[in-house]
């Protein structure tokens, strides 16, 4: 069995990470490690969960400890779709170079521009950063990117899913040519090869999969929900919620407008429950995360992207409000709970138009949930019309347009002579419904002048 010793690191890194508790390398590492420490270019295909952080954080110590850094002239910069994930690799940055003399400075948005500044003028080795402060921080002259020699991406096809690829051709054309860089992809859709093809030379291909398994300790369930209706889905929520003896736990959702719209929703209905995602000022994100942790908080609500990089060992519950997009992101999700022994509840909302996802998640993991049977009181939905759940397109919403029919091609379209209209029917007063309780408005978080790792949301009133 390859130990980390093995793999051609200095004895420095390999006491820090001895002191870890590692001693085996995970595929992912036991590739990439070797192969970086060489300076080739690396396209790591590898998922959340396989040890990827490592893969390329330990070569790039080794590699740096030798040179000296310059003021707002970093030697290397890894690039990180979320901040919650540029932090852990600024944690594994900071735990694995304890012993290098390496400056490293985490350049995210939400937090004071100044202090991030004054790192870069008394120089760094390492920037670990979201692709667009450092692009604010580029275009104020604050750093230069021509001394970069080392180069990581890290979750580009999560970079993709938010729009940030613009951003890393951008930053990619900012560095020299001769950089070494280390490319991690959980999977390669069209535009991540494009990218990789443009600006990788010659890269050596490795590919390491999590393990398509879910923990033996994580009793799975799935609740069925007979209605297409987004709001039939926060019912059952609601409903299963108050059934369980909860001390704390994750909801899922696919998108970020859901993660605001279901948490208000639990929040109107007197569930302690809080979003994170990345439109949130980064001290409230941390706010919010320390009451989860420490348990003020019970239910936090998250996005798949969200919630990559955070590390909350005792989890008790995991709802998927959201049938994942990515199979493997059950695995992923699911696998928050029933860690170091501990047991876990897993629950799938599954409404008829998840079929299709859902298929992929049972074949995956190779076994069903079981079926929860729990009666569901959905007699609030009534008849009025409502947002449909994602995924199922924008039918119902607006008026409906009707494309006008065309006569065939060569042939005059025949007119007929126009009907008078019909009298107007009288039409009975409908019955409205009363009014579900607002949400209170909370102050909105202060502004930054951080604008490229935002995407705005539309406002929504309070949800059923």
């Amino acid at each position: 069995m390859t130990k980390f010793t093995d793999l051609g690191l200095g004895a420095e890194v390999l006491k820090a990470v001895a002191e870890t508790g590692y001693d085996t390398p995970t595929p992912i590492q036991e590739q990439a490690i070797p192969v970086a420490l060489t300076g080739l270019d690396v396209l790591g295909i590898a998922q959340t969960g396989t040890g990827k952080t490592a893969a390329f954080t330990l070569p790039m110590i080794e590699r740096l400890a030798a040179g000296r850094s310059r003021a707002r002239m970093p030697r290397a910069i890894v690039l990180a779709p979320t901040r919650e994930l540029a932090d852990q690799v600024a944690e594994a940055f900071e735990k694995y170079a304890k012993y290098h003399k390496l400056n490293w400075a985490l350049l995210i948005g939400g937090v004071s521009m100044a202090d991030q500044v004054a790192k870069l003028d008394r120089g760094v080795d390492v920037l670990i950063c979201t692709p667009g402060r450092l692009l604010d921080l580029f275009e104020r002259s604050k750093v230069l990117l021509t001394g970069v020699q080392i180069m990581v991406v890290d979750e580009a096809d999560r970079m993709l899913d938010m729009g940030f690829i613009p951003d890393i051709e951008r930053i990619f054309k900012l560095t020299p040519p001769t950089r070494q860089t280390l490319f991690f992809s959980a999977t390669m859709p069209p535009e991540i090869t494009r990218l990789t093809q443009q600006f990788l030379k010659n890269p050596v291909r490795i590919e390491a999969s999590r393990p398509a398994t879910t923990g033996e300790n994580i009793t799975q369930y799935v609740l069925r929900v007979p209605h297409k209706d987004a709001r039939a889905k926060r019912i059952a929520l609601r409903t299963l919620l108050k059934t369980l003896d909860i001390t704390n736990g994750i909801v899922f959702c696919n998108r970020k407008t859901d993660v605001d719209i279901v948490a208000k929703s639990l929040s109107v209905h007197g569930f302690d429950a809080a979003p994170i995602h990345g439109d949130l000022d980064q001290s409230l994100r941390t706010k919010t995360l320390d009451g989860f942790r420490n348990g003020n908080l019970k239910l936090l609500v998250a996005s798949d992207v969200a919630a990559r990089g955070l590390d909350i060992p005792a989890v008790g519950h995991v709802f998927n409000f959201d049938v994942p997009i990515h199979a493997d992101d059950y695995v992923h999700r699911i696998g928050r709970t029933g860690r170091a022994g501990r047991t876990g509840e897993a629950y799938l909302l599954l409404t008829p138009g998840d079929e299709k996802n859902y298929d992929k998640v049972v074949k995956l993991i190779k076994k069903e949930p079981a079926t929860l049977d729990l009666e569901v009181d959905y007699s609030d939905l009534g008849d009025t019309p409502s947002r449909p759940s994602r995924g199922e397109g924008r039918q119902g919403r607006g008026r409906e347009r009707k494309a006008p029919e065309r006569a065939p091609r060569g042939r005059k379209a025949e007119t007929a002579p126009i009907a008078p209209p019909a009298p107007p029917t009288p039409v009975a007063e409908p019955v409205m419904a009363a009014p579900e309780p607002v949400a209170p408005v909370t102050a909105k978080p202060e502004r930054t002048n951080n604008r490229r790792d935002k995407r705005p949301e539309k406002s929504r009133g309070a949800p059923q």
